[in-house]
């Protein structure tokens, strides 16, 4: 790689990168533990057809550093991981291309806890589960939770009703014209929600076939996977791959709001600033996206699905006082949210620094499932 690794892990301020391949199976992976002060790396494993080996390392450096922050502003106990595979997720997948990973994962001591992400579903994630016990989203017979994506689809829907009340003062989304990019789990339960509470919904996905199957059973309208971002609408919901918000775009949005459910939507973090002075109203990605993990969570405490959707619908109240130190402070809503992730790693980094799985009951719980 012509890339510096060790410069990158500095420029992202991670503390550990480590990367996985197997000849026999094919696999290539990478792995990206942020920070640890408040316990144990938590954060999806990823499977895309990266052009190239750097691509896949810069997305595993923000995507881990995002997982930090997205613990962080949702109280959780854990630091922020991630891990990428590099492969087309329709033709490489097979049980022992996962098991091998699951058997990388175990290497790791804990430090890092993995879970579906983009290209990843439960089956993968039951193959890496034979594994190792390092994985959570897995099946509910096995003391899981299974697929996180209903619960990030929930927190995302909770935050867009935070945006509504801030922007118009009040949350009736009926008639609201919300633009959905990306057709997967989340973006399609996300759809559902909106639907149901009287949203005009308009969806796209570069998957064609999924989009219309979609589209069909919810009477949605189908839009051009390169023109939804900047056609008109009140809500602009981000629901698949990152930087949709750029250089290219941000002067051509037609909307009032950006909330969704894809990480790193901003290019980069300025864009949160023009989004201001446009009067574009911005959830943060990694506030109003924590459903998923928070559901996840719960596996390290005992699964509770009742105490999951508590604590997802709190992502409303997280949102409100991310625009709160906003307004006060006259600062972008992303930088109120990071204020709030770094006053909160302050204080308990002053206690715990960097995470040791031997002092840890979390990870006592995750290897008891197997009782």
């Amino acid at each position: 790689m012509t890339v510096s690794v060790l410069a990158k892990m500095e420029e992202y301020d991670h503390e550990q990168v480590v990367f996985f391949q197997d000849k026999g199976t094919g696999l290539k992976a990478i792995v990206a533990i942020h920070n640890t002060t408040l316990g144990p790396a938590l954060g999806g494993t990823r499977m895309w057809p990266y052009a190239t080996e750097e691509d896949a390392l810069r997305d595993v450096l923000r995507l881990s550093r995002g997982m930090t922050y997205k613990a962080a502003a949702a109280g959780l106990n854990l630091g922020g991981g991630k891990a990428v595979i590099i492969g087309d997720p329709k033709k490489h997948k097979s049980q022992s291309f996962f098991r091998m990973f699951g058997r990388f994962i175990n290497t790791l001591g804990g430090r890092y806890i993995t879970a579906e992400d983009v290209g990843i579903d439960v089956n993968d994630a039951e193959y890496m589960y034979m594994e190792t016990d390092y994985v959570v989203g897995i099946e509910s017979n096995h003391g899981g939770s299974g697929n996180p994506a209903p619960f990030t689809a929930l927190g995302v829907y909770q935050g867009i009703l935070a945006c509504m009340k801030k922007k118009f003062g009040h949350e009736d989304l009926t008639g609201i014209r919300i633009n959905v990019q990306g057709a997967g789990s989340v973006g399609s339960n996300l759809a559902e929600l909106l639907v149901k509470s009287g949203a005009k919904v308009t969806i796209a996905d570069i998957d064609k076939e999924r989009v219309e199957g979609l589209a069909k059973r919810l009477e949605l309208e189908v839009a051009e996977p390169n023109q939804i971002i900047t056609m008109p609408c009140d809500i602009l919901a981000p629901c698949a791959m990152g930087a949709v918000i750029n250089d290219r775009t941000i002067n051509e949005l037609q909307c009032q709001i950006v909330a969704g459910a894809a990480n790193n939507q901003l290019e980069h973090d300025s864009h949160a600033d023009l989004l201001g002075k446009r009067g574009i109203l911005y959830a943060p990605d990694y506030v109003i996206n924590a459903g998923g993990l928070i559901n996840v969570y719960q596996e390290l405490e005992g699964y509770s699905p009742e105490r999951a959707e508590r604590m997802t619908r709190g992502i409303y109240y997280n949102l409100m006082r991310v625009f709160e130190i906003s307004e006060d402070q006259k600062i972008s809503t992303r930088d109120a949210a990071d204020y709030l992730v770094k006053r909160r790693l302050d204080k308990i980094g002053r206690a715990n620094n960097v995470y040791s799985p031997r002092s840890k009951n979390l990870l006592e719980n995750i290897h008891n499932r197997r009782a």
